[in-house]
């Protein structure tokens, strides 16, 4: 199993960190799109170091055309000497429609299916040199002149893996992109029980030849002191309880049979209770959502958890590490290997 580690949202330091990654033992650095734009930190990543995988966890792909994530994937791969991969998510209605102001079509399986074969299209028309003519449901590429053209990419098109939770877009993975991005909100048995059974439906489906990269964005409580575990705690049952408030996330809860903590987690939501949240997560919960251990263990509980469901993981770990205990962990994939 591969580990990754997250790069961090801002351009500064990013070459730094991406470095001391390396230096770590990481298989990769990884990005995401909140407050900060989830490209940018891996050009000056690519720059600076030579072995590691690069990859967006995710970019929100319907708030940019097929066109941008094409030229922008195509950079950074060429940028990486081949070693960037584009990682796509599609955020929910509210956030495309009033935060980005673009379009939702009502239909975001129907529409990702789309914007990944109009990519692949553009990408296939500069590496072969064959004329653009895509035209599907949602997007249409019919034009593309010389000037606009950068030619074949030495390294070839990137890959695309897409982020998943449910069933039915973790199909869609299966069946259209390289590989899967789990979000984070989930346990071992979600993946055994809905996750891994839908991806290979949806493999088998699309028929799709090459590999197939399953990734997991675990949440990990780890710390070296006291302080610092107790630092992990409070941050993973903050990020447990946010994420447990989402309706798109009951998925989760109603394979443990939970479902019904979602809307009252929601419901404190919408009285500003934020930080009554966490209150209502039992240990049972916790427990198995989140991956708990000393530094140097993390890597053996997670192969553990996943046996051979998940190729590659990274850490989500939502509070404040410090050096040494990230690079324990990265220390017990190695031994583990």
């Amino acid at each position: 199993m591969q580990v990754d580690l997250f790069l961090g949202p801002r351009l500064t330091g990013a070459a730094e960190q991406a470095r001391w990654a390396e230096a770590a033992g990481f298989d990769g650095v990884y990005t995401s799109e909140a407050a900060h734009n989830p490209f940018l930190p891996l050009a000056p990543a690519a720059e600076h170091t030579e072995r590691i995988t690069l990859l967006t966890n995710v970019a929100i792909a319907f708030a940019r055309s097929p066109l941008d994530l094409a030229q922008t994937a195509n950079d950074l791969q060429r940028l990486s000497g081949g070693r960037f991969v584009l990682g796509l998510g599609t955020q929910i209605r509210p956030h495309i429609e009033a935060r980005y102001s673009m379009r939702w079509s009502g239909s975001p399986l129907g529409q990702m299916r789309d914007l990944i074969g109009a990519v692949r299209a553009i990408q296939t028309a500069w590496q072969d040199g064959t004329p653009l003519a895509y035209r599907g449901e949602h997007y249409h590429h019919t034009l593309m002149t010389p000037m606009f053209d950068p030619g074949p990419n030495p390294f070839g098109p990137p890959p695309v893996w897409l982020g998943a939770l449910g069933p039915k877009m973790s199909r869609l993975a299966g069946e259209v992109a390289d590989g899967v991005l789990l979000h984070p909100f989930h346990s071992g048995h979600y993946v055994r029980s809905v996750v891994a059974p839908a991806v290979e439906a949806g493999r088998a489906a699309g028929g799709r030849p090459g590999p197939f990269t399953v990734h997991a964005c675990p949440i990990v409580c780890t710390g070296s002191t006291d302080e610092e575990r107790a630092r992990a705690e409070v941050g993973v049952r903050g990020l447990l309880a946010f994420y447990g408030s989402t309706p798109a996330y009951r998925v989760t809860l109603d394979a443990h049979g939970w479902g019904d903590l979602q809307p009252q987690l929601r419901d404190l939501t919408k009285q500003g209770r934020w930080t009554d949240l966490p209150d209502l997560l039992t240990d049972e919960i916790v427990d198995a959502l989140v991956v708990r251990g000393e530094p140097g263990e993390i890597a053996a509980r997670l192969e553990e958890r996943y046996a051979g469901t998940v190729d590659r993981v990274g850490l989500s770990m939502p509070y404040a590490a410090e050096p040494d205990t990230v690079a324990a962990v990265a220390a017990g994939f190695r031994t583990a290997r």
